[in-house]
């Protein structure tokens, strides 16, 4: 991981840099692509969403998180992401 130590933990940075890649993410989705523990990804999901860099809507029983287009931060975070993404091993960026 690349960013982790600013954003404060591994599991921050790979939730991010998830909904970032894909534009949208689910807390079990992501907690299986990650091997993660659930209740890990559902804490720093709500976190993020609790200080407004995500918003969620509900489809149906899931709760489906994206990045908050009205955060005033976006736009530097977005630039943070793809610039740490840009150092990911080429296999690891496949995955995503």
């Amino acid at each position: 991981m690349m960013i982790e130590t600013v954003l404060g933990s591994e599991y921050a940075e790979k939730v991010l840099m998830f909904i970032f890649i894909r534009g949208k993410g689910y807390a079990s989705e992501i907690a299986s692509f990650f091997g993660a523990d659930l209740a890990t990804i559902q804490n720093q999901l709500n976190k993020f969403e609790r200080g407004g860099v995500l918003v969620s809507l509900s489809v149906g029983r899931t709760r489906v998180f994206t990045l908050n287009p009205a955060w005033v931060f976006l736009p530097e975070l977005s630039a943070l992401l793809e610039k740490a993404f840009s150092y990911y091993p080429p296999g690891e960026m496949e995955r995503y």
